[in-house]
């Protein structure tokens, strides 16, 4: 009888926190997008912020804990995004934070080192000219400490971005919150037309998925 009880209660549990996740998408608020001026959407932003929209996501980290974070995007991968992401907090796949760069003075360095999941920002690619991807709300970095960028210079010295995810260079070793081909985010991410930073060859951006 006890055990009944037990399984009982914890199956209410399970479903009273499945009944508080939160997945929402909506146009920016002026408050959200004050946050953002002169950071993630600096003067000369070419950007709209019409094209953009703000998601509250509901995520477990490594320890089981739930969290709502917040992210911005471009409107044509909102829904991708809700979609991949209610799938990853049902099955419980560990993403330990999820905020917006600008919580970072929208310095990547920083909010990487804090192994954060963040999509929209406008920026170049690294060592490039060329405005990246995030510039567009069009990639996601996720998990960034525990799957870093890394590259190659001219000069052959390696660059890990960020600075102190060296640890994590070493792909054969097995840690929280590692992105591995073929793990459910990775399957997920794929399945909705997105392209894996982690399968390009000149490079490496295990963190990065975009479209």
């Amino acid at each position: 009888m006890r055990r009944t009880l037990l399984i009982v209660s914890l199956l209410l549990v399970r479903c009273s926190l499945l009944l508080a996740q939160t997945f929402t998408s909506s146009p920016i608020p002026d408050s959200v997008f004050q946050r953002m001026q002169g950071r993630s959407f600096p003067e000369g932003c070419t950007i709209l912020r019409s094209d953009l929209r703000y998601l509250r996501l509901s995520h477990v980290d490594a320890e089981g804990r739930e969290h709502v974070g917040e992210m911005v995007c471009n409107k044509a991968i909102a829904q991708d995004l809700l979609d991949i992401f209610r799938e990853l907090y049902r099955q419980r796949y560990p993403i330990e934070r999820i905020r917006l760069i600008d919580d970072y003075e929208a310095v990547d360095e920083q909010s990487m080192r804090h192994n954060n999941t963040s999509c929209f920002c406008f920026r170049r690619v690294s060592g490039t000219q060329k405005l990246s991807k995030h510039a567009r709300g069009m990639a996601v970095d996720i998990n960034t400490l525990y799957n870093p960028y890394v590259r190659t210079d001219r000069d052959g010295h390696r660059i890990v971005e960020p600075a102190t995810a060296t640890p994590y260079v070493d792909r054969s070793r097995n840690f929280k919150y590692k992105i591995q081909k073929g793990d459910l985010l990775h399957r997920l991410f794929l399945k909705h037309g997105f392209t894996w930073g982690g399968a390009w060859r000149t490079l490496k951006d295990w963190q990065h998925f975009e479209k």
